[in-house]
C-alpha cells in the first residue's frame, strides 16, 4: 500500500476534550476542578496533585455521572486539596523578588536593565543577577528563569556523568528536563533520559541520586533487586535521599510551578 494512502486510512488519535466545571465544598468554598474526557479511559477518575482537582471521564460517560461522582467525593477531595495546600511558595516579580531557590538553598537576586532578557549567577559571589529592558513582559522573564535553570541543571549533570559512564554498558542518548507532575525522572527505550527540572532547586546530592537511578536503568530496566544492587553500589546513601523526597518532594515541584507561572 503507498504510504500517503497508509496515512489516509490509518486510524485518527483519540480527542481529548478539556474544559472546566466547579463544585461548592462542605465548607462552603467553590472550586474549579479541570475535567477531562479520554476515550482510552475506562472508568471516571478523580485526581489531585499540586496543580488542583482533575475529573477524568470515559468517552460515553454523561456529565451528569461525573457531577455525581465529584458530589459523592466531595469530602475527600477538599481533604487532598487541603494537603495539597502549600504556603509561603516563592513568587517571581521584577524588581521585587529578593532571592531564588538553587541547589537546596537561597541565592541573593539582584535587577537591572539591560538590553537583552536575561538571568546569570556569579557562583563566586553568590549572586544572581536579573537583567532585563524596560519593554521586556513577563513571559521574556518566565522564560529567562526556566533557560536558567536547565542550564544550571545540565552543569551538575556534566560534572557528575563522567564519573559513572565507564561502569555503564553505554551512555544515555541525551538528557532532557521537564516539569514532572509525578516522576523524578525515566529512561525512555532509546535511551533518552527524562529528568525533572525541578530537581536543580533540591540538594546537589539528592538530584544526583536521581540521575544515578535512571542511569542504572540502562543495566537492568526494572526495579529488582539486582537493579537496586547498581544503584547500592554507585550511590550508597540513595534511602536518605528517597527519604528527603518524601518529605520535601512536593514542594519541590511546586516551588518550581509557583516560579514558572504565567
Amino acid at each position: 500500500m503507498p504510504h500517503p494512502l497508509r496515512r489516509l486510512l490509518a486510524p485518527r488519535p483519540p480527542v481529548i476534550e478539556r474544559d472546566v466545571t466547579s463544585l461548592v465544598l462542605d465548607d462552603g468554598r467553590r472550586i474549579e476542578i479541570q475535567r477531562v474526557r479520554n476515550p482510552r479511559a475506562r472508568r471516571l477518575r478523580l485526581s489531585v496533585d499540586e496543580r488542583g482537582a482533575r475529573l477524568t471521564l470515559p468517552a460515553r460517560a454523561s456529565l451528569v455521572s461525573g457531577e455525581r461522582f465529584l458530589s459523592e467525593h466531595r469530602t475527600w477531595l477538599a481533604e487532598q486539596l487541603e494537603r495539597y495546600t502549600l504556603e509561603g511558595l516563592p513568587t517571581l516579580q521584577r524588581g521585587i523578588t529578593a532571592a531564588l531557590p538553587l541547589r537546596g538553598t537561597d541565592i541573593p537576586l539582584r535587577w537591572e536593565e539591560g538590553r537583552f532578557t536575561a538571568l546569570e549567577y556569579d557562583a563566586l559571589a553568590g549572586v544572581a543577577v536579573f537583567r532585563m529592558p524596560s519593554r521586556a513582559g513577563d513571559a521574556a522573564m518566565r522564560r529567562a528563569l526556566r533557560d536558567f535553570y536547565e542550564g544550571q541543571a545540565r552543569a551538575d549533570i556534566g560534572r557528575w556523568l563522567p564519573h559513572y559512564l565507564p561502569s555503564l554498558p553505554r551512555p544515555p542518548r541525551r538528557v532532557q528536563f521537564k516539569v514532572m507532575s509525578s516522576q523524578w525522572g525515566s529512561l525512555a527505550p532509546n535511551g533518552v533520559v527524562a529528568l525533572d527540572l525541578a530537581l536543580v532547586l533540591a540538594r546537589p546530592s539528592a538530584f544526583e541520586y536521581v540521575l544515578v537511578h535512571e542511569l542504572c536503568h540502562l543495566l537492568r530496566a526494572d526495579h529488582s533487586r539486582a537493579f537496586w544492587h547498581e544503584v547500592e553500589i554507585r550511590f550508597p546513601t540513595w534511602r536518605e535521599e528517597r527519604d528527603y523526597f518524601h518529605a520535601d518532594g512536593r514542594r519541590l515541584k511546586a516551588t518550581l510551578r509557583a516560579l514558572l507561572a504565567g
